[in-house]
């Protein structure tokens, strides 16, 4: 039997709900089309572009340094989801395994399947983002990005681009799918971003 899954919060909650938000204790899934499954060796991450070229295979980002964080995220279809544990590998821990040319200013994420999204440069190397493979205490599962998705949790959720497997460094902003198809550039939750002509 179907019960209420979001609610109205009765105010900001000191800031954390950003306007128009309902708030829910579930994890909805939205994807376009259906979940790519594949095997643990074969994830990898490709770095390309205006980038020094290389590739992290499975065990070379499992290797790398996992930070657990908490955080509220924000989807653009209105619901938000307080307090969410993830662990993953902290961007800014990655970033100085890389060489960037100078004229880098913006990244675009690639996933699995094809799907892309843009983050410029100051947006995408911030401490709480997360190349995550854990959501609580469990795997990441498939529904939600596993086993690597990116975790940007001061923009709308469709940024945390899941089931990633390349970054590429460019000189200047582009739009991915969602933002070449009527989202906003950038998206920023409490400046209610949702769409372009926002």
């Amino acid at each position: 039997m179907l019960g209420n899954f979001f609610k109205k919060p009765a105010d900001d909650m000191n800031g954390r709900v950003p306007p128009g938000q309902s708030l829910t204790s579930r994890f909805p899934v939205l994807t376009y089309g259906p979940a790519p499954r594949y095997k643990l060796e074969d994830a990898k991450v490709r770095v390309f572009g205006l980038a020094e070229e290389r590739e992290f295979s499975w065990p070379e980002l499992r290797a790398l340094p996992q930070t657990t964080l908490t955080y509220d995220i924000h989807c653009v279809t209105h619901w938000s989801k307080l307090d969410t544990t993830w662990t993953g590998i902290r961007v800014t821990d990655l970033m100085p395994m890389l060489i960037l040319k100078p004229e880098a200013t913006h990244v675009m994420i690639h996933s699995v399947g094809g799907y892309t999204t843009n983050l410029s440069l100051g947006d995408f190397v911030r401490p709480e983002n997360l190349l995550a493979s854990r959501f609580g205490d469990k795997p990441l599962e498939t529904e939600h990005g596993g086993p690597l998705r990116l975790v940007v949790p001061h923009l709308y959720f469709w940024k945390s681009a899941k089931w990633i497997n390349g970054l590429e460094f460019i000189s200047a902003d582009a739009p991915g799918f969602w933002e070449r198809n009527g989202y906003h550039m950038r998206g920023d939750p409490f400046k209610d971003e949702r769409y372009s002509d926002d």
